[in-house]
């Protein structure tokens, strides 16, 4: 039975407060409607990006998920709102609009959407408290969080007892790059998306395994987006750094023993690619993602799976939904709902 589920998609609420007017601050994200179909975000008064109510319309998306053949669409929040860099809670109350929003479109459409929410990671103990609520009262799927924190890599001591709560509560992680290395050397060319975004996330998950967080928290189930970016390409290199620096490392064994605990959206556009994470990781790590509904978004989800050659039959159903059901703690009860009302809808 296949069933294709879109687990890379962000969604914003159509409007929510100033923050930058309550409290203060350039960095917060505005939303200015342009149209009735479109709106600007604002950062410091300058243009972040343009997007159509693709981005706050759960119906617009339905039409778009039935015309492109997607089940389920997983709903994540646009990382520019993540807001570390603010108050505690000021971020909070922020994720909090968000996390509401998203699990108030679930409960509208529970045979379309999961969701997955957003914390301050700023602040662990808030952090963990939003956590819990997200999964136990709201009935998230999991949590997305950005690639650092205020310039802190995902090692540092104060996120410790996240990674350990989110573990013990199989609570999924998505981690997703924003503030990006090296920024002031990309105005140019949009280079932070097509350059940078894929080197921090390599940073991000290099983090994660040499620093041995993955080797202290084996069940910690955490999914990299954009296909792991540049990550699975310096593996090896990482893999040698390990061996000629005995003195650096941190863990039993080298990164690529802890990087096969690593999950993976699809979104690398090249069969090549696939075919190489296949390998390197193993199909049951990788799930169809497209960043709809943005600009560098695969269209139609799921393309680059349905061009990689030699797949098995249970391969290509895995990558296109089991493997993300799975991931994101799905029942197969839950499951075969899901795909049933969704394919009725559809006709």
């Amino acid at each position: 039975m296949e069933m294709r589920i879109d687990f890379h998609t962000h969604i914003i609420p159509e409007s929510f407060p100033d923050f930058a007017q309550k409290y203060g601050g350039e960095r917060w994200p505005v939303l200015e409607r342009t149209c009735t179909c479109g709106a600007s975000i604002m950062v410091g008064g300058k243009n972040f990006r343009d997007v159509t109510d693709q981005v706050w319309s759960p119906e617009k998306r339905i039409a778009d998920m039935d015309k492109e053949g997607v089940d389920i669409q997983v709903l994540s929040p646009i990382p520019v709102t993540f807001s570390y860099w603010a108050q505690p809670e000021h971020a909070l109350e922020m994720a909090k609009i968000q996390n509401d929003f998203i699990a108030e479109t679930v409960a509208k459409y529970p045979d379309r959407f999961v969701g997955l929410g957003t914390v301050p990671m700023q602040d662990g103990p808030t952090a963990i408290k939003e956590m819990e609520r997200c999964v136990n009262e709201l009935k998230l799927h999991g949590i997305e969080i950005g690639t650092n924190v205020n310039g802190q890599n995902l090692d540092h001591p104060s996120f410790i007892e996240f990674f350990q709560m989110a573990e013990r509560w199989e609570v999924p992680i998505f981690i997703h790059p924003w503030e990006t290395l090296g920024r002031d050397r990309m105005p140019n060319h949009n280079f932070m998306y097509t350059v940078g975004m894929p080197s921090e996330t390599a940073l991000a998950a290099a983090t994660l395994l040499w620093s041995g967080i993955m080797e202290k928290f084996p069940k910690l189930k955490v999914c990299f987006a954009h296909g792991g970016g540049s990550f699975p390409y310096i593996l090896p290199r990482l893999d040698k750094g390990w061996e000629v620096w005995p003195h650096l490392r941190q863990t039993t064994h080298p990164p690529s023993y802890y990087a096969k605990q690593f999950y993976f959206d699809s979104l690398n556009y090249d069969p090549l690619n696939i075919k190489y994470m296949i390998e390197r990781f193993g199909h049951e790590k990788i799930f169809m993602g497209s960043d709809y509904p943005f600009l560098l978004r695969e269209v139609v989800p799921g393309k680059v799976l349905d061009e990689t050659l030699d797949l098995t039959e249970q391969q290509r159903l895995d990558m296109l939904g089991g493997n993300a059901a799975k991931f994101l703690n799905i029942g197969q009860e839950k499951r075969s709902d899901i795909y049933a009302n969704s394919t009725n809808t559809r006709e």
